[in-house]
């Protein structure tokens, strides 16, 4: 009997989730790192109030320091965990994923597992994380807040997904997660850069999130275009990732005997 693509998806999405359920550091990261980073930001920022274009509304906003630490540090954390379970995850099943698609099994089924399985583990983590920044303070709208961080942890699933397809470094995969957030994050604070009026940061793969984010924490108004950002990076990592997993899953054995 043939088996039905919902079969060929199920079973790889089975254990895709399987594999980052093994993956006892980024376990403990999720667990304990997230709510420590949000917990040091509101413990050590000052609760001074923080003035900050907010773009998304188009108005000038005042609001505490350490409330403003959590939202950026939310982000941040869920979108160095994302990014580096996911990268981690594809990485090591590189080979064997090879040796399924040499085998007959479809790589679009392949990819489509890898990114259910990072839809799953984004929205258990940012849930995570909007849960630890409301044990804080009540940001006004907490939904949105969590789809914030989902944005943004989408967007750096992806790329993870797109880096462990095309690097055969592990410690470059890593190290480029770990200081595109960094920058990403870091330059959109608004404590750090409260009027963020150059035009580079328009086009900082958080962007959108980011400035969601504060809109959620601090407005009732709902930014639906900055909202889309987030799925239109990721949706680009998506292609970039399906064409790396197609060139790095191909049979290299034909293109030695064609030579």
């Amino acid at each position: 009997m043939t088996p039905t693509p919902w079969t060929y998806f199920s079973t790889a999405a089975r254990y895709a989730l399987l594999e980052h359920s093994r993956n006892r550091l980024a376990l403990v990261l999720v667990v304990v790192f997230v709510p420590l980073w949000i917990s040091l930001g509101h413990a050590v920022v000052d609760r001074a109030g923080v003035r900050f274009l907010l773009r998304a509304v188009n108005a000038t906003v005042t609001a505490h320091g350490n409330d403003l630490s959590n939202i950026s540090g939310a982000l941040n954390a869920v979108t160095l965990i994302v990014g580096f379970m996911m990268f981690s995850v594809t990485f090591k099943a590189g080979s064997f994923d090879q040796r399924l698609a040499m085998a007959g099994y479809p790589r679009r089924h392949l990819v489509a597992a890898k990114f259910a399985a990072l839809v799953v583990v984004a929205a258990v983590t940012c849930a995570y994380a909007t849960l630890a920044v409301c044990f804080y303070w009540p940001p006004r709208q907490p939904v949105l807040l969590g789809l914030a961080l989902g944005s943004g942890a989408l967007t750096y699933g992806g790329f993870g997904v797109m880096l462990g397809a095309m690097l055969r470094s592990e410690l470059a995969g890593m190290l480029l997660i770990i200081m595109t957030s960094i920058i990403d994050t870091g330059l959109q604070s608004p404590i750090a850069n409260p009027v963020a009026d150059k035009a580079l940061i328009r086009f900082l793969p958080s962007y959108g999130a980011m400035q969601v984010a504060a809109t959620a924490g601090f407005r009732d108004s709902v930014p639906v275009r900055y909202l889309l950002l987030g799925p239109v990076w990721f949706l680009g990592a998506v292609l970039l990732a399906a064409l790396a997993f197609q060139f790095h899953t191909r049979d290299r054995r034909y293109a030695f005997l064609t030579r």
